[in-house]
């Protein structure tokens, strides 16, 4: 089973254009935010690593198991609820140099294209807004499962990850080091672990 559509290995054998199982997952889910990350990894310095979340969000999938193609995913980020674990770096996110998030409140992410790559993995392509910019990225995704939760509730699960250049959204404030290089690295890594409940 798949979350757009694994590969059904018996599929030349008996001629099913889908399997029971991957029809039972098509509807519509909604992003649990309690049980999900959407973050990020930049390089600082040219030595290390500086990892960030945001802790609001919300979105939903719309999973199709009998045409992949036609499985949709839509997210909003509230800009303001960036956090990297240091409140004076924060506050500098959120200011004119990077996110300028009195005027651009929301980052945004909506999928053009789903599809099955074989097995466990599957990769989306949307459009990111970030600064009132729209780009196309590609997140490669590995699915998690589905499962019911203590409380009825269906859900699914995937792992996601992208790389995307900040400066083609207009993110290019930087300070040149001393030593060679920049402060912050252009390239940053967009990390996803979402777990989605099935709508009524």
């Amino acid at each position: 089973m798949g979350l757009f559509g694994r590969k059904d290995d018996n599929k030349a054998a008996t001629g099913s254009a889908v399997s029971p199982d991957l029809a039972a997952l098509t509807g519509d889910y909604e992003l649990d935010p309690a049980h999900s990350t959407i973050g990020f990894v930049a390089r600082h310095a040219m030595v290390t690593n500086v990892k960030g979340h945001f802790k609001e969000f919300s979105g939903t999938l719309h999973l199709d198991g009998t045409d992949p193609s036609r499985s949709t995913a839509s997210i909003d980020v509230v800009m303001d609820s960036i956090d990297t674990g240091n409140a004076d770096r924060d506050g500098h996110l959120r200011s004119a140099d990077f996110f300028k998030t009195d005027e651009f409140p929301t980052m945004t992410f909506r999928s053009t294209k789903a599809e099955a790559l074989g097995g466990d993995d599957y990769r989306i392509t949307g459009d990111l807004t970030i600064l009132g910019t729209t780009k196309p990225i590609t997140i490669d995704l590995e699915f998690n499962g589905v499962a019911k939760d203590p409380f009825g509730n269906e859900r699914v699960g995937f792992e996601g990850k992208s790389e995307i250049l900040r400066s083609e959204w207009g993110l290019t404030w930087n300070t040149a080091l001393e030593t060679g290089g920049m402060l912050v690295s252009d390239k940053i890594k967009l990390v996803f672990d979402i777990s989605a409940i099935r709508k009524a």
